[in-house]
């Protein structure tokens, strides 16, 4: 699966988070319309956590929950910039901040997409529910 993948850096603006990240060359973006990610226009990729590596700054991050606490909101404590965040949707992995890459136009194929996070219990709830039949 890794074959036609390449390791991308990103992090902050201010430079004290650097990660990497696992990526196909082509992808598909969310961009979420949850009150979070609405207000900071954060179009993001969920990827599992096997495919993440935080490179420095660890020390910097602040973490910002609210609601049921499962995502997992970090921001650089310097600049205030989130590069990426543990989803309530996925708590195993985490959703890089595209634009936070250090060339998010570095792919093949960049698809941006309508994710309705506000509602994204209800869609969760329907595939669970399909999966069950």
């Amino acid at each position: 699966m890794t074959d036609d993948m390449t390791w991308h850096k990103g992090g902050c603006h201010c430079g004290a988070v650097r990660f990497e990240v696992l990526l196909p060359q082509r992808i598909e973006i969310e961009d979420c319309n949850c009150s979070v990610c609405l207000m900071s226009q954060n179009a993001h990729i969920i990827v599992p956590s096997s495919r993440f590596r935080l490179l420095s700054g660890e020390e910097t991050l602040s973490t910002y929950t609210f609601n049921t606490h499962t995502a997992k909101h970090q921001f650089c404590s310097v600049c205030g910039i989130k590069s990426f965040y543990v989803p309530r949707s996925n708590p195993d992995g985490f959703a890089i901040t595209w634009r936070c890459l250090d060339d998010p136009m570095a792919f093949e194929h960049v698809g941006i997409h309508p994710f309705d996070g506000v509602h994204w219990e209800l869609h969760a709830g329907t595939l669970a529910h399909k999966s069950k039949d």
